[in-house]
């Protein structure tokens, strides 16, 4: 019978994957300490304000401001909805329905999403889509930072 050589070196490879012992799960688990998702939600609103600030006084126009502000909302309110239909119920032991929970509340974000897009036009007077753009971008990478600078967090000795 013939063998057949593996396509590709990470294949060959033997897998150097090893399970966490229960101490060592711990350890880590004491060095990343969970960051509440609602603080993340409250920081991109923080940061989507002072976007629109900034847009508003480099600008000198209001509608430019505005038009920042509808940009972080259209983030920071999915984002909001998203965390409270996925943390609203404590975690059942069903796998599955977690997950279809999950994917059904994202997708219900990027509807809710979409449709601020598509009403942007007629609510903001004077719209700027790029302010909109900027405020948007500004405040959906604001979780980035906030899992950069949380506290807590130490570093492997």
């Amino acid at each position: 019978m013939k063998t057949i050589a593996p396509e590709t070196e990470s294949e060959a490879e033997e897998s150097d994957f090893k399970p966490l012992t229960a101490q060592e799960a711990e350890q880590w688990r004491s060095r990343h300490p969970p960051i509440s998702v609602w603080k993340v939600v409250a920081g991109q609103a923080l940061v989507g304000m002072l976007v629109a600030l900034v847009a508003w006084i480099l600008t000198g126009r209001a509608s430019v401001g505005w038009s920042a502000a509808y940009g972080a909302l259209a983030v920071v309110v999915p984002a909001a909805l998203f965390a409270r239909g996925v943390f609203r119920r404590k975690a059942s032991g069903n796998p599955r329905a977690a997950m279809v929970g999950f994917f059904g509340w994202e997708v219900a974000k990027i509807v809710l999403t979409v449709a601020l897009l598509a009403a942007a036009p007629r609510l903001v007077p004077g719209l700027s889509w790029i302010a909109l753009l900027v405020g948007m971008v500004i405040t959906m990478k604001t979780y980035w930072v906030a899992l950069w600078v949380r506290p807590g967090v130490r570093k492997t000795d």
